[in-house]
């Protein structure tokens, strides 16, 4: 009896003893833990409570005073001081420093068009919008069938301006020379030979001692910017005939000139068109080649029969 007496009373005896050694540490949500610490490191600690169960806790949970009280230990302090805040006396004062920068030096307040001479940048733009200018002349003279040196002039000295005059004026169709008729000679007399001026320059042609009757030969047809819109649809309802390689009887002897800033072009056939282009078959010499005219260079289209 009194060895189990003896041993009951050694268990409470080394509890007391163990519960008056243990450490009390409060945490941040308010809460406390009591037990030994038994391994520590960079993370937090592992403590060991009165009832003989291990937890870990995090450095980030303990509350200030808690963290001075583990920092009192030499072996834990390395890894508890990070944590410690220190009070605000003892934080060091930084002095801050301001260094002089180099800021850039405004410009003195100038006009608009002074401005934009002054700079480099500025002339750079100017020189642009002199280039389009002169590109808007070239497009307005082939528009309005304008003579494009006269337009590109006009548009060098009054930049702007020049094309818009231009381009609110009507457009300009080429004169086309009418021959009147003369009546017929009388009998045993040669007819008079006539001027007619094709394209590319004057030549003298007599005409024949019998003249085909005038209703077998059509009239010229001719078509000029601003009187007719020129476009996909225009060709297609004008001239279907030089769409296919070989015409009917009727239409083979039918010349279709295409007047345009670049030159004057006889149209054997229509290759292709597309929404803003056509292309024809031109003969050149000996050979034929294709060439493309976008809709908007066309500035007369005449169909005249070949003995017109």
């Amino acid at each position: 009896m009194r060895k189990i007496l003896g041993i009951v009373f050694g268990f409470w005896l080394g509890g007391l003893l163990l519960a008056a050694g243990a450490e009390s540490l409060s945490l941040t949500d308010g809460t406390s833990v009591t037990g030994d610490v038994v391994k520590y490191d960079d993370n937090g600690v592992l403590i060991r409570t009165p009832q003989d169960a291990y937890t870990n806790v995090l450095w980030t949970k303990f509350s200030q005073d808690a963290l001075k009280q583990l920092g009192q230990n030499p072996k834990i302090s390395p890894f508890v001081k990070p944590f410690i805040i220190p009070p605000a006396e003892q934080r060091p004062q930084d002095e801050i420093k301001i260094q002089e920068v180099s800021r850039l030096v405004k410009p003195p307040k100038a006009p608009l068009f002074a401005a934009l001479f002054s700079s480099s940048v500025g002339l750079v733009v100017m020189f642009l919008l002199y280039g389009a200018n002169l590109y808007a002349a070239i497009e307005i003279a082939a528009y309005r069938a304008r003579p494009i040196g006269l337009v590109m002039g006009v548009a060098a000295v009054l930049p702007v301006v020049g094309p818009v005059i231009f381009l609110s004026m009507p457009a300009q169709g080429a004169p086309v020379a009418e021959i009147e008729a003369e009546p017929p000679p009388g009998p045993g007399v040669a007819p008079a030979p006539t001027l007619v001026q094709p394209p590319g320059g004057i030549h003298i042609a007599s005409s024949s001692w019998q003249q085909a009757p005038a209703a077998e030969k059509p009239a010229p047809q001719i078509y000029r910017r601003g009187q007719f819109m020129f476009n996909r649809r225009f060709f297609e309802t004008k001239f279907p005939a030089f769409f296919s390689h070989i015409r009917r009887e009727g239409d083979k002897d039918m010349v279709l000139l295409v007047k345009t800033p670049r030159g004057q072009y006889e149209v054997e056939r229509i290759t292709r068109m597309a929404a803003n282009d056509l292309h024809f078959e031109v003969a050149h010499g000996a050979a034929r080649q294709e060439v493309m005219v976008p809709f908007g260079e066309i500035q007369e289209i005449h169909l005249t029969h070949k003995d017109a």
